[in-house]
C-alpha cells in the first residue's frame, strides 16, 4: 500500500505529467533515494516495484514519469555517483538516422548529434544519456538546460495514451557531459536488466486496476454472468501469474544471487538478463490477458463513456509495447541457446 500522501499527489497529477513531477521527487524520498543520498543498495527490491506498481495503479502516467526518474538515481548509486537535484531521464534508446557521440576535449567530455526517444525532455532538469566512443557506448550525465541542448518540436507526437508523456528528439551540440562508468558498463551491469523489471512492475500495476473495474463491474450486474465471470477468473490468474513473477525477481536480486541459473539453463546464459526477460514476458502476457478479458465482458461501454478506464487502456496499450513481444521472446530464446 502506498502511503496516503503519496497516494494523494498520484490522484491528484492523473494524467499529467508535468503534474506528475513533484510525485518523483516524493516517491524517491519514500524510498531513502533523495538526490545526493546513499544507501540505495538497502532498498529492498520489492519496495520498489510495490511503489511503481502502486502509483501505476492509481494512474499510469504518474507511474511513466516517476519510474526513469528512480531508475536514473538507482545506476547513478551503483556507479557510486551523487545524483544533483532535479528531475532525471534516461535515454538509451537507439533509432535509425539518430546517431549520438561522446568525444574528449580538454576539459573532459562533450555530447554532439541526435537521441530519439527522450521522454519528458522539455520537462525535466537532467539525463542519463548513452552515446557512442571509441571504446564502445557510454554513458552519460547531462544538464539538459545547457547551451547546445535543442529538444525537437513534438509535434507528431500522435498517441491517444500516455499523451502527455510526449518523446521527442534531442539535439546537443559540444555539450559538457560527464562519464558514468566505463564504456559498456552501462549495458554489462546486472542493473540494466533489473531496470526493464522495474517497468514491468509498472505494466503490472495498470493490469491490476483494470482487472478490479473489472470485479468491480460484474459485481454490480443485477444477475451473475457466468461467460463474463470466466473473463474475471482468467484476468485474476494472469494478475496472481504476474504478482508472482515480480515477487521472485525481487528475492532473486535482493538475495545477492540473480546469477543463480534454474534448472534447464545452459551454463554460459547470463542469468540476470534471463530473470528479466522471463519476468518481463510472464507480466506482458499478463496485461494483454487482462486488456483482453476486460475487453470482452464489459464491451465497448466502458471505453466510450468511462473516461478514467478508457484513458487507463490506451494509457496501458501504448505502455506495455515497450515488450517487444515475438522479438523479446526470440532473444529469451538465444539466451537459452534455441535455435543454434
Amino acid at each position: 500500500m502506498l502511503a496516503d500522501p503519496l497516494t494523494g499527489a498520484a490522484r491528484a497529477a492523473a494524467g499529467q505529467a508535468d503534474a506528475a513531477l513533484p510525485v518523483a521527487d516524493a516517491a524517491a524520498a519514500a524510498l531513502g533515494l533523495s538526490a545526493g543520498t546513499a544507501g540505495a543498495d538497502q532498498v529492498p527490491t520489492g519496495a520498489v516495484h510495490d511503489l511503481l506498481a502502486g502509483l501505476a495503479e492509481i494512474d499510469l502516467t504518474v507511474a511513466r514519469v516517476v519510474e526513469p526518474h528512480l531508475d536514473a538515481l538507482l545506476i547513478l548509486h551503483e556507479a557510486g555517483i551523487p545524483a544533483g537535484p532535479g528531475r532525471w531521464g534516461v535515454y538509451a534508446a537507439e533509432a535509425p538516422g539518430a546517431v549520438l557521440t561522446a568525444s574528449r576535449t580538454g576539459a573532459g567530455w562533450q555530447l554532439d548529434g541526435t537521441k530519439a526517444w527522450c521522454s519528458l525532455a522539455g520537462l525535466l532538469d537532467r539525463a542519463l544519456v548513452t552515446a557512442r566512443t571509441d571504446e564502445g557506448p557510454r554513458l552519460f550525465a547531462v544538464e539538459l538546460a545547457s547551451a547546445g541542448v535543442t529538444v525537437a518540436d513534438p509535434g507528431d507526437w500522435a498517441a491517444y495514451g500516455l499523451s502527455t508523456v510526449v518523446s521527442t528528439s534531442v539535439q546537443f551540440a559540444a555539450v559538457p557531459a560527464e562519464p558514468v562508468g566505463a564504456a559498456l558498463w552501462y549495458l554489462r551491469r546486472p542493473g540494466f536488466a533489473f531496470g526493464g523489471i522495474r517497468v514491468a512492475a509498472c505494466w503490472y500495476g495498470g493490469a491490476r486496476a483494470i482487472r478490479d473495474h473489472l470485479q468491480a463491474a460484474l459485481a454490480a450486474r443485477a444477475e451473475p454472468d457466468p461467460i463474463r465471470q470466466v473473463s474475471l477468473g482468467r484476468a485474476d490468474v494472469a494478475c496472481w501469474a504476474a504478482a508472482l513473477a515480480l515477487e521472485h525477481a525481487a528475492a532473486a536480486i535482493d538475495s545477492g544471487r540473480p546469477a543463480e541459473p534454474q534448472a534447464g539453463d545452459p551454463p554460459a546464459a547470463d542469468a540476470a538478463e534471463l530473470l528479466a526477460a522471463r519476468t518481463r514476458a510472464v507480466v506482458a502476457d499478463a496485461v494483454e490477458a487482462v486488456l483482453r478479458e476486460s475487453g470482452h465482458a464489459l464491451g465497448p461501454a466502458p471505453l466510450a463513456f468511462d473516461a478514467e478506464h478508457a484513458r487507463r487502456v490506451a494509457d496501458l496499450q501504448l505502455y506495455v509495447r515497450q515488450h517487444h513481444a515475438e522479438r523479446d521472446l526470440a532473444a529469451l530464446a538465444g539466451l537459452l541457446g534455441g535455435g543454434r
